[in-house]
């Protein structure tokens, strides 16, 4: 491991794995709060200096303001490296959510970016019966109360993203024209 300028570092363009929005703010903020993490988990970098695993950590220390960043440099063939960014993002295994629940203090696990369950009692219902909560969904486009989650490549996300802005900023229901277009493609078949 050495320690290099984060200049001298390239992100990866074709990182099959983002994080975004809150998830990076708690990546972003853990850095902060416990740098001496990097140094145990050092950006893995080829010898062009190409980020093969660490992207997201190698811009979560880009916007806490960091100079320099741990990295290992590999010199591995090509193929070794498509092999490793794939296999470094792959998440084996699964939580045991019984022992986090009862070893483990879901504040803590939530502040070092786990999304935890809350527990059932603490759960804040009263939200649900405020008057603003329907004004709020009657703002939304034509008062959408349910979502479906549609999946995209990574490289399609920032595009599927301003299209949809685009359309909710002129007040249009996105899902309804989502479903004429999936009809009318049914249709064609």
């Amino acid at each position: 491991m050495e320690l290099t300028a984060i200049t001298n570092i390239q992100p990866n363009e074709d990182n099959p794995r983002v994080i975004r929005d809150d998830k990076f703010k708690k990546l972003v903020d853990s850095l902060k709060q416990f740098p001496e993490m990097a140094n145990v988990r050092p950006i893995v970098v080829n010898t062009d200096m190409v980020v093969l695993g660490g992207n997201m950590r190698l811009k979560a220390m880009q916007e806490a303001g960091w100079k320099e960043a741990p990295v290992e440099v590999v010199d591995w063939p090509e193929e070794k490296q498509r092999e490793f960014i794939i296999k470094d993002n792959v998440s084996f295994g699964q939580w045991e959510w019984d022992s986090l629940a009862n070893t483990w203090d879901a504040v803590s696990l939530t502040e070092w970016g786990l999304d935890v369950w809350q527990p059932e009692d603490e759960v804040d219902y009263g939200i649900l019966d405020e008057e603003d909560v329907d004004g709020e969904l009657q703002g939304m486009a034509d008062g959408v109360k349910k979502a479906i989650q549609i999946e995209f490549e990574p490289q399609h996300y920032d595009e599927a993203y301003e299209l949809v802005k685009f359309w909710r900023d002129r007040d249009a229901y996105v899902g309804k024209m989502v479903i004429d277009f999936l009809k009318a493609e049914k249709n064609k078949l």
